[in-house]
């Protein structure tokens, strides 16, 4: 069944103090047109600036995601992005008037109010899913992070921590059904510090918003009598600083048993949003925070642009582990027999890194007369396969790659270690070193059966037809 876009129907405010910067910010949650997105707007700032919601923009993560440019920058939206995620809003422009949004109570809960009450409408054109095709990992073994995300029918989530605290100590949760479970489940879900956290980030300025009713402050340390003054002080608290069974210095009970490791799901849900698109997979998560969480949609994007491809140029293609079958490049190169030296590309990675196979026949033309009775492929010929893949590899960094050519401008470092004869397969390996607007330059291997047969350095332009 096809999905559509969502909006909301009318705008929504909501004004409170931001958790870190502790400013007083107003957001306003504005319906957008379809293929819009979610951007933010800095409406006190001259011109307005705006800035996408993508993981291309995050620029800090301390105690939070934070997007930014040149001209602006917007701390801890991921709770504002994990009730998008969670209502499945795909278009939206956020004013805010200053440089967080608020926290207000410390979860993504009065969000997903304020959009339901703006009223979510559906629009006349289909959402882009990251369909989850291979499985894709990211470990950190020096914090013990883990994150594998598996192909699954829908988006879920497992995760688990493992604090060397008594409070938290280890705890687990699963969510199996985002239209289901994310609002019931994981959206009133507060975000938690330690107190020893408390006061190490209030000394490097941050939580200047934070309190005992947006945040849960779970007791890591033996707290003494006299410092009971400054425990008030520290949470601008009038009355005795509550101190509950369960180890915790709040004013409200915990909302569900396991609500910390809830809230560390909320945030995972609110960066992988930052993809710009609803993922279809099923994301196990260990010991993650934002950073981890960032890197992995990282790592998810690159995936997808593959796919984003593969599914442009390959039609119905179902080839397996090809990327880029014969007839999708020749939708991309200009190329033709008896030019055309690549025959499928294998794998993809949009501004990176390409890889490209050639099946060299005893049918091609050039043996005939390199050389008669003993052929083997001209090396210049090893140069321009590797040259068209790395066409492929170039040409998709460009917004309509059909309109455009890859010159190569020169060669550096050429060598040719063994000779490529009938019947070998190459596997031609690109990698981007540098590129600079439409220039570039490209570090190219040649191998068969695993051994390197020609090596070059290749600078390139992209031209317009």
């Amino acid at each position: 069944m096809l999905e559509q876009q969502k909006t909301i129907e009318k705008p929504i405010t909501i004004t409170g103090t931001g958790l870190h910067t502790g400013n007083t910010s107003t957001i306003t949650f504005v319906p957008a047109p379809v293929d819009h997105g979610i951007w933010f707007q800095r409406v006190d700032l001259e011109g307005q600036p705006k800035i996408k919601a993508d993981i291309s923009h995050v620029v800090e993560l301390a105690r939070g995601t934070t997007l930014g440019n040149k001209q602006l920058k917007i701390h801890t939206v991921e709770h504002i992005m994990a009730a998008l995620a969670g209502l499945q809003i795909d278009n939206l422009l956020i004013e805010i008037d200053a440089n967080e949004p608020p926290v207000l109570d410390g979860s993504s809960m009065p969000f997903v109010k304020a959009i339901k009450e703006a009223g979510i409408v559906e629009q006349d054109s289909q959402r882009e899913i990251c369909i989850i095709e291979n499985t894709i990992a990211y470990a950190d073994e020096k914090s013990g992070i883990d994150i594998v995300v598996f192909p699954s029918d829908e988006f879920r989530v497992t995760f688990m921590v493992d604090y060397e605290n008594p409070v938290l100590g280890k705890k687990y949760t699963s969510m199996y059904s985002l239209e289901d479970e994310f609002e019931t489940q994981f959206a009133p879900a507060r975000t938690f510090c330690f107190l020893s956290e408390v006061e190490m980030l209030h000394q490097n300025n941050l939580i200047k918003g934070g309190n005992l009713d947006n945040a849960i402050v779970i007791i890591d340390r033996e707290i003494k009598p006299d410092e009971i003054d400054y425990l008030h002080k520290l949470f601008n608290l009038k009355e005795n600083v509550p101190i509950n069974t369960e180890g915790i210095l709040n004013t409200s009970p915990l909302r569900f048993q396991n609500e910390m490791v809830r809230h560390k799901t909320l945030d995972l849900i609110g960066d992988l949003y930052l993809l710009g698109a609803p993922i279809k997979g099923h994301i196990i998560a260990a010991r993650s925070g934002h950073r981890a969480n960032i890197e992995i949609t990282k790592l998810i994007r690159k995936e997808h642009e593959k796919m984003q491809i593969k599914s442009r140029y390959s039609g119905s293609s179902k080839m397996k582990d090809v990327v880029l079958d014969a007839q999708a490049l020749s939708r991309i190169l200009p190329h033709r027999y008896p030019f055309l030296l690549v025959d499928k590309i294998i794998d993809l990675v949009p501004k990176e890194r390409v890889t490209g196979i050639k099946n060299v026949t005893m049918n091609e033309p050039f043996f005939q007369g390199h050389f008669p009775g003993h052929p083997i492929m001209p090396g210049v010929l090893i140069l321009e396969s590797m040259a068209q893949a790395g066409g492929i590899l170039l040409l998709n960094s460009e917004a309509h790659p059909e309109d455009k050519l890859v010159y190569f401008t020169g060669l550096d470092n050429v060598k040719f270690r063994k000779p490529v004869l009938p019947g070998d397969q190459l596997r031609l390996e690109l990698e981007l070193i540098k590129m600079r607007k439409s220039i570039c330059k490209m570090a190219a291997k040649a191998y068969v059966d695993g051994d390197l047969v020609c090596q070059a350095e290749l600078a390139a332009a992209i031209m317009d037809k």
